[in-house]
């Protein structure tokens, strides 16, 4: 098992919070979190006060700094908001000091449905109800805030930005065929017909707001003691762009009520949830946004995440990633493409 000691430097952390005024002394009890694959999470106090440090992985992607610092920047953005994130409190962006570029944020204190659930939350369907209400609430308290007044004005690119989405995945798709063995996705799972929806349906206007970017049930921590949301966690894929497409994004990944998941999160089942037509609604009533093309919103979802969970299969078929996960990935995007086909079926005249 992997050591904090083999991940962080420890001595160059605590001269670094030194300078920045974090505390004096040493860092007590430093310890990994669960959660978060794709990023390092490490807990520890100074000085009474408590500390998450997040950072890439050892085996960093090109842009893996970059991406840490638009996390730390949108949840610097975030803080004094009623949507509810994990506390912002200082970010490197230099690579000097831990090999990479990383953040401290406050801890959040919850759980995530991944791992379990609490006795109060398995025996309530009640609470369970409210769960998705409040995940809901948190998303449209995002789409709320004016991103040009919390400082995001040159956070993303919001012209253009549904036009583009199609496109944009449909050559991300295409690019997996540098992996040898990969059977590339066809007709037979409906990419043509979906991409030629979605771009024949784009909606013509939205207002530009922030994005969670990847808004599941699992990028999520909900109080111990109740159905609210703790904080919306995993901020990687923030940009700014349609909030429609975080709704879009609930659309493709929210259980059936008959309990069958297109993205198959693992943890237990929920079979208290709302409905997305209930969600739907409840949206409506936290937000002044147009959900008359709400539909697209999912299809595209369905369309995108697909394709995003294709790579990994496509890379498991050429050896680079396990045949296990990318088998369970790709019998996914299967399934969220299914998804789309049916609601464009019931979106067509």
């Amino acid at each position: 098992m992997t050591t904090v000691n083999e991940l962080i430097d420890l001595t160059a952390l605590a001269d670094w919070m030194d300078n920045q005024d974090l505390g004096q002394g040493p860092l007590i009890n430093p310890r990994l979190l669960t959660g978060g694959t794709q990023n390092i999470l490490m807990q520890f106090e100074r000085e009474k006060q408590s500390f998450v440090l997040r950072r890439p992985p050892i085996n960093m992607r090109s842009n893996s700094n970059k991406t840490m610092c638009r996390e730390a920047q949108v949840l610097s953005a975030l803080s004094g908001s009623t949507v509810p994130h994990p506390g912002f409190i200082a970010v490197c962006e230099e690579t000097d000091v831990l090999g990479a570029s990383f953040y401290l944020m406050e801890p959040v204190i919850g759980f995530n449905v991944i791992n379990g659930l609490p006795k109060l939350h398995q025996l309530n369907p009640d609470i369970q109800f409210r769960m998705g209400l409040s995940h809901i609430e948190a998303l449209a308290k995002l789409g709320n805030i004016d991103y040009k007044a919390v400082g995001l004005e040159t956070y993303g690119k919001p012209d253009g930005f549904l036009k583009r989405q199609a496109p944009r995945w449909l050559s991300q798709l295409e690019s997996y065929s540098e992996y040898e063995g990969w059977p590339k996705l066809n007709d037979a799972e409906g990419i043509s017909i979906i991409a030629d929806w979605l771009n024949t349906n784009c909606p013509t206007s939205f207002e530009p707001g922030i994005i969670h970017g990847d808004a599941h049930i699992g990028n999520v921590m909900f109080e111990n003691n109740s159905g609210e949301v703790a904080a919306l966690i995993d901020w990687e894929l923030a940009t700014i762009g349609d909030p429609l497409i975080d709704l879009g994004w609930i659309i493709a990944t929210w259980p059936e009520p008959n309990g069958t998941e297109t993205l198959a999160l693992g943890g237990p089942k929920l079979n208290g949830l709302p409905n997305i037509d209930e969600l739907l609604e409840h949206y409506g009533k936290h937000s002044t946004r147009n959900l008359d093309c709400i539909s697209w919103y999912g299809i595209l979802g369905c369309f995108k995440l697909a394709i995003i969970l294709e790579g990994t299969y496509a890379r498991s078929c050429a050896g680079k990633a396990s045949k296990e996960v990318g088998q369970g990935l790709h019998d996914s995007a299967i399934r969220l493409l299914k998804r789309a086909k049916e609601l464009i079926a019931l979106n067509i005249d």
